[in-house]
């Protein structure tokens, strides 16, 4: 789910900064090129999938390795001259949205972790039905919303919001990057 790609990125991003710097992250600029390249893969092959039907599965160019790393590496050093913290945040947010997608696979019986980063090596089956763009993304809110409210499923609920609660709560330590500057902004 696209929250929890951004919740990891900037989970990764947070703390490999402070490890690195000794300070939270900054800028409303660094915050959306970690949100940006969060959700890219999926903006991209989602699309070629779910809405052009150029691909059988929501897994081809744009989680590919031999992708992801090359233009990684790209941003990383068209920003070494200028943002590099930019850079750096997108090139965080796009790796840490397939190595997401690696590990959310490995629970998965016959699909490799590894399977969804290897396209054009590995090809994954098509889906058992086509759906539209729009049909996919109703079915996925609708029967999240449906699983999700249902009495036995609110354990479930709250143990899948506390890993977002906790990510929410290190944004406010480090001083709600990406908002902070726009109300500091508002003030003057």
């Amino acid at each position: 789910m696209p929250w929890g790609h951004a919740a990891f990125g900037y989970l990764l991003y947070s703390l490999g900064h402070r490890l690195v710097t000794r300070e939270s992250p900054n800028g409303p600029l660094v915050v959306l090129a970690l949100l940006f390249g969060t959700q890219l893969p999926d903006l991209v092959d989602k699309t070629l999938s779910w809405g052009l039907h150029l691909f059988p599965q929501g897994y081809s160019v744009a989680h590919s390795i031999f992708v992801a790393v090359p233009v990684g590496l790209l941003v990383l050093g068209a920003m070494a001259s200028g943002r590099r913290d930019i850079g750096i945040a997108f090139t965080v947010g796009y790796w840490s949205h397939l190595l997401g997608d690696a590990i959310l696979a490995v629970p998965k019986l016959g699909v490799s972790p590894g399977d969804r980063l290897l396209w054009p090596v590995v090809t994954l089956p098509p889906y058992d039905s086509e759906v539209t763009l729009i049909g996919r993304v109703t079915a996925i809110l609708g029967e999240l919303s449906g699983e999700m409210l249902t009495g036995e499923h609110l354990v479930f609920l709250a143990i899948y919001s506390i890993p977002y609660l906790l990510v929410f709560l290190l944004w406010i330590v480090d001083g709600a990057p990406g908002v902070a500057q726009f109300l500091r902004t508002d003030n003057r």
